[in-house]
C-alpha cells in the first residue's frame, strides 16, 4: 500500500469509478465488451491490432511511413488480425496474443474502453 503512494499516476491507472469489463465475446471480426456501468462496447480486431500499446508498436507508429519497408514472412502470411488468446493481466488489463505471434501489448481497461464504440443498453419497460 505504501508503494502505491510513491508511484507515478500513470503506473496506477485504475480508479474506483473506472468501468470494468464484465463480459467479453467475439462477434465475427469484432470484440464485444459488456462494461460494469451497463454500456456495451464494440471494437474491431483490426483496430486493436493497429493500436497495440506495446513499446515496439508505438515506436513503429511514430515513424514516418517507409516506402521501402520489406514485410516479414509472418506479416505476409498472417492475413487479417485474429486473436489466438486474450488473458487478464492483474485487475487492470488484458494481453492479446495474435495469429502473427505478437503478444507484448497490454490493453488497459481505459485504453480498451477508449477504442470501443459504446452503446447504452436498451431500456426496459418498468414492471407494473
Amino acid at each position: 500500500m505504501l508503494a502505491a503512494l510513491f508511484m507515478p499516476h500513470w503506473l496506477c491507472p485504475m480508479t474506483a469509478d473506472t468501468p470494468k469489463p464484465v463480459r467479453l465475446r467475439r462477434d465475427g471480426d469484432r470484440l464485444i465488451v459488456d462494461w460494469s456501468d451497463g454500456q456495451v462496447g464494440s471494437v474491431s480486431w483490426a483496430t486493436l491490432r493497429e493500436q497495440c500499446p506495446c513499446a515496439g508498436c508505438r515506436e513503429e507508429r511514430a515513424q514516418p511511413p517507409n516506402p521501402f519497408r520489406i514485410l516479414k514472412p509472418e506479416e505476409m502470411r498472417s492475413g487479417k488480425p485474429e486473436p489466438t488468446a486474450m488473458v487478464p493481466v492483474g485487475y487492470y488489463a488484458y494481453k492479446i496474443t495474435w495469429q502473427d505471434g505478437h503478444d507484448t501489448g497490454i490493453y488497459t481497461f481505459e485504453a480498451l474502453r477508449a477504442m470501443c464504440d459504446l452503446q447504452s443498453p436498451p431500456e426496459t419497460e418498468p414492471s407494473r
